[in-house]
């Protein structure tokens, strides 16, 4: 009578414990978006850039596949070369799904408001594939359409 118990206490533990490490990196996850939000909105790339993990197979799927962190970089930095073109970056609607603890999945949307000058504003949808790594959260994966 007591084995059942047990198991079923140590169960509850493990799932309880599991939603709280959940809860803990869909939080810091979603801090590093907003660090990202502000970097890019004072004009830092490399900052922005910081959520992403720097190895050559992370991807940028977009118009186009890029495939290396500098390799996005470089995109990020041409594409959008001045503070009007940059514009004001806000996201909505996210959702954190943690696949496993290692990592999670995110969606949402993007706005970015520019001046016509810059390029107008600009909407739409993303989807990203996070990784735990040694430095924290990184996106390895980003479509945005």
């Amino acid at each position: 009578m007591k084995r059942p118990f047990l198991m079923c206490l140590m169960l509850a533990s493990l799932l309880l414990s599991f939603h709280a490490n959940a809860q803990d990196s869909a939080a810091t996850i979603r801090q590093v978006m907003h660090d990202q939000t502000d970097a890019w909105n004072r004009g830092d790339i490399v900052g922005f850039m910081a959520g992403y993990k720097d190895a050559p197979d992370t991807t940028f799927i977009g118009s186009e596949v890029q495939r290396g962190y500098g390799s996005i970089l470089a995109r990020y930095q041409a594409k959008y070369s001045s503070p009007a073109a940059m514009g004001k970056l806000t996201f909505s609607g996210i959702e954190v799904r943690l696949l496993d603890e290692n990592f999670a999945v995110v969606t949402g949307r993007f706005h970015l408001e520019r001046t016509a000058a810059g390029g107008g504003p600009a909407n739409g949808v993303f989807s990203l594939v996070w990784e735990k790594t040694d430095k924290g959260w990184k996106a390895i994966l980003d479509h945005t359409s």
